[in-house]
């Protein structure tokens, strides 16, 4: 027991919208049992995106049980208003503002020509998915209820919404939108941020919500470099750790053989996603870390479609997840969700 309690662990939660955040609550809470202490205690939680939210409410205090009873519509009894007086915001309201499935209508400019210039000028300087996502359409979306809700996390846990939340790291990712370069909240040298800022910026999708502005700098969705951000554990400077577990709901290594084309193309592309993960989990591997991977298999891909914001799927997504993550993590390897 002392040899586990010794062993660092991290925790890797990627992108996925409305519905990877579903998945994603099924999956932790068929891992919280296997680990030897709560997930929020890990020696670093990692999250990108909708993997933000979940990674801060965990180091939060917020328990696994709580979160999927969150999912499922209930609120922790035991949650004091926030910073501004209200109270932990439900589903409901987070996906009323993230549009009910769809953009709002965008404005009718470019999102970031500064990023574009940078680009044509200091060619190879900026990643070409994030360069893309400078030609999209500036959104005009905003999940303004996310910071009330780490705020009354926080609340929770006796901190201040001014500050970062104590002890073993938090990072989240996000990308700045002028320059295109990955910005890692949390992280030493990282620009000063309340956790609700940073994972405002995080889950801010190009095109569909308006960049979240810290210090004066724009930032958005950390999604747009990597689903799940792995890669950073394989840089110099990376936390010591022995082994991770990654849930990425944004990728899959068993598919199903959808008829619509939304859900056709939406796997062409995840497609794509799980290599580009798959090379960040043998740089990781390459460093002597034990990587454990789960994704959505054939089961929650036809429980999710083709539209990972669609929440009218959530409930069945997460009924799913339970059922699915607990057998690939107890199999090493099922025809459902996979861990690798």
């Amino acid at each position: 027991m002392r040899r586990r309690s010794a062993r660092r662990i991290g925790l890797v939660l990627g992108a996925g919208g409305i519905l990877g955040s579903a998945w994603t609550a099924g999956a932790l809470a068929a891992l919280a049992p296997r680990l030897d202490r709560p997930l929020g205690d890990l020696d670093l939680v990692l999250g990108t995106s909708a993997g933000s939210v979940l990674g801060a409410a965990l180091r939060c205090g917020m328990t696994v049980d709580e979160l999927v009873a969150h999912q499922r519509g209930a609120a922790p009894a035991d949650i004091d208003p926030g910073f501004d007086g209200t109270d932990l915001p439900d589903m409901r309201t987070l996906e009323r503002e993230s549009g009910d499935g769809l953009p709002p209508v965008p404005r009718p400019w470019m999102g970031s020509p500064r990023m574009l210039a940078s680009a044509v000028t200091h060619p190879g300087t900026i990643d070409p998915m994030v360069v893309a996502s400078a030609l999209l359409p500036a959104g005009r979306g905003r999940m303004s209820s996310l910071i009330r809700m780490v705020g009354a996390l926080q609340t929770r846990l006796g901190v201040t919404t001014d500050g970062w939340v104590p002890g073993a790291p938090l990072w989240i990712a996000a990308v700045d939108y002028d320059s295109g370069q990955r910005t890692v909240f949390g992280r030493p040298g990282a620009p000063p941020s309340t956790v609700g800022e940073a994972v405002l910026a995080s889950c801010s999708i190009p095109g569909w919500f308006a960049p979240q502005t810290i210090g004066g700098r724009r930032y958005v969705d950390g999604g747009v470099r990597s689903s799940t951000s792995l890669g950073l554990l394989a840089e110099d400077g990376a936390p010591a750790l022995d082994e991770v577990y990654v849930l990425a709901p944004m990728a899959s290594h068993a598919y199903d053989r959808p008829r619509d084309p939304l859900s056709a193309a939406e796997r062409a592309v995840r497609m794509v996603l799980t290599r580009w993960l798959d090379a960040e989990v043998a740089a990781v591997r390459d460093r002597g870390v034990a990587v454990t991977v789960v994704t959505p298999g054939p089961a929650d891909l036809a429980a999710m479609g083709g539209n990972l914001m669609n929440p009218r799927r959530r409930d069945r997504v997460l009924e799913t997840s339970l059922e699915t993550s607990a057998l690939a993590l107890a199999a090493g390897a099922l025809a459902g969700s996979t861990a690798a």
